[in-house]
């Protein structure tokens, strides 16, 4: 077994990456069967419920790192890129929920669950973070819609395998 665990990590990199890897990938590492990468996709999907069940159960903001750990766990080692918001009411208790990515429907989502804040979060799959000249301008203009509004963009995260950017941080909106 402690060979083929440390197969898993140089192949690919992190406990983490291991367990979110497509199944496929999993496939192709000699000694891994189908059992075990059943038991590696449980332990992802667990994983994923147990912090996403910590973010809801708390306020969202009361603590920035449980909000990077759960958008780190939940999206970071995908192989596809995705988009998703965390909306906010006044007290930042939060909801979770994925929307198309054109401002008026983030707004008209926000609005539908009474939030008043809002923050967006992608992946790269690339595994770096760096913001693209499309995520910056998409941002300011969710920024622009939602203000009149009454509904802040507290900030935008672009997490990756190789760590986490905060647009606000860079003082890219």
């Amino acid at each position: 077994m402690k060979p083929l665990a440390k197969d898993l990590l140089a192949t690919f990199g992190s406990f983490s990456e291991v367990i979110a890897a497509p199944a496929e990938r999993l496939n192709e590492v000699d000694g891994l069967g189908e059992a075990a990468i059943a038991e590696l996709k449980i332990v992802q999907a667990a994983a994923n419920r147990l912090v996403r069940g910590e973010v809801k159960q708390r306020q969202v903001l009361s603590s920035w790192s449980n909000v990077l750990d759960y958008c780190r766990a939940a999206m970071a080692f995908e192989s596809k890129e995705h988009f998703r918001i965390l909306f906010l009411d006044k007290g930042n208790h939060g909801t979770v929920d994925h929307t198309p990515v054109y401002p008026r429907e983030v707004v008209k989502r926000a609005l539908e669950l009474s939030a008043t804040a809002v923050i967006l979060v992608h992946n790269h799959p690339s595994g770096d973070p760096t913001p693209s000249r499309a995520d910056i301008d998409m941002t300011r203009a969710i920024v622009e819609v939602a203000r009149p509004l009454g509904i802040s963009v507290h900030d935008h995260l672009i997490v990756g395998k190789d760590g986490h950017a905060s647009l606000k941080a860079l003082k890219l909106m």
